[in-house]
């Protein structure tokens, strides 16, 4: 497998400080509009929001179990992935559900808190990896989410999660505050 590249970390941070203030942004804006559909999803826009912020909250759940995996035979987590992407059909109806029922807690009044803590913890925790501990990686599984591979280092999964709100921002069915 190829090794990426270092990981700019400052573009990492970058990319983190422009998701929080955009979706302030999106939050601010957004009214009665949070209960219209989203464009290609079955998500209202709150339950999208919701979904866009819990890509970062997995994320601070996911880097501790890379760094178990990563010390164990790549086999390990190979064959760990392949019983996930198994299960990808009946992921995909708990995924839809899990933002159901997360934006009933982290409705639109408590996600802007939440996206803020979430994002203080990754900018701390980027910080204080080393550049051997962004080399490591572990097998995912890929049917879960387009921005899965089969292999991923811990640098690209920092940078997934914005990888993951960017393509569902554009799902979002907000109109700018300017309309």
């Amino acid at each position: 497998m190829d090794e990426p590249g270092p990981l700019d970390r400052q573009a990492v941070h970058d990319e983190l400080e422009r998701v929080r203030s955009d979706f302030h942004q999106l939050l601010g804006q957004a009214g009665a509009e949070l209960r219209r559909p989203t464009d290609g999803t079955r998500w209202t826009n709150e339950q999208l929001l919701f979904h866009m912020l819990f890509g970062y909250m997995l994320v601070r759940a996911l880097l501790p179990l890379l760094g178990v995996f990563a010390r164990l035979p790549r086999a390990v987590s190979r064959a760990f992935a392949a019983c996930l992407d198994a299960a990808a059909r009946p992921f995909h109806v708990i995924n839809y559900l899990s933002a159901v029922a997360g934006c009933r807690y982290y409705n639109h009044r408590r996600m802007g808190a939440k996206m803020d803590r979430t994002l203080a913890a990754l900018h701390r925790r980027l910080d204080g990896e080393s550049a051997a501990s962004l080399r490591r990686g572990m097998h995912y599984p890929p049917r879960w989410d387009p921005f899965f591979h089969d292999w991923m280092t811990r640098a690209e999964l920092y940078r997934y999660p914005t990888q993951h709100y960017d393509f569902h921002r554009a799902q979002l069915t907000l109109r700018p505050a300017h309309d």
